[in-house]
């Protein structure tokens, strides 16, 4: 079950893609009124992107942490459960195979062990992918949680700051960073004691 933090990878770069998406391709342009802006002599507010690492969330939000080891966790009991039915699979398939080595099965007996052979593979297969839904739908269900957290941290965090937009930093998606708008370590700051504050 290597696949959730393939998953986890996949979400946060198509969250990231929505988000630049509607903030930027969403709206309509529109022209800037010198009359509102609140300024005197109808001067344009300061346009300010501020950012943070993903990477550096990931590994130090305690919220992320808690996913990633409930993820391991969950994938480990999916894989016992499911090498326990594979191995009552195989036990029932040697016993039938001795028997049928032996002569002691009929003909009748030969195709009742085939069909119930047939409905423990059904079974597994059945139940893998009931594990894998769930498993799925736990992941989603956490990551947007998660992402909720990091929206409303933001809102929060961005009343007294004025960025007119707070992006996340993904390798390859952005070729400038101005290192000074760096607000990492104000974003993990924050979440973990707003994430402590409310467990506790």
């Amino acid at each position: 079950m290597k696949n959730g933090l393939l998953i986890w990878n996949a979400f946060l770069t198509l969250g990231i893609g929505y988000l630049l998406f509607a903030q930027f391709g969403g709206k309509k342009a529109v022209k800037p009124s010198t009359a509102n802006t609140g300024n005197a002599g109808g001067e344009k507010a300061a346009f300010k992107i501020a950012y943070f690492e993903m990477d550096s969330l990931a590994s130090s939000f305690d919220m992320v942490k808690e996913l990633k080891a409930e993820m391991l966790k969950r994938e480990d009991a999916i894989n016992n459960e499911l090498e326990k039915l594979s191995r009552n699979l195989q036990q029932k398939f040697n016993y039938y195979q001795q028997q049928a080595n032996s002569g002691a099965l009929t003909q009748e007996q030969s195709e009742a062990a085939s069909r119930d052979m047939k409905n423990m593979d059904d079974e597994m297969k059945n139940r893998k992918q009931a594990l894998d839904t769930e498993y799925s739908d736990f992941v989603m269900r956490r990551q947007n949680e998660i992402k909720s957290k990091i929206e409303a941290f933001l809102k929060e965090y961005n009343k007294t700051k004025d960025y007119s937009y707070i992006v996340s930093y993904e390798q390859g998606l952005f070729y400038y960073k101005d290192t000074a708008y760096n607000i990492t370590a104000d974003v993990i700051k924050g979440l973990n004691e707003s994430y402590k504050t409310k467990k506790n």
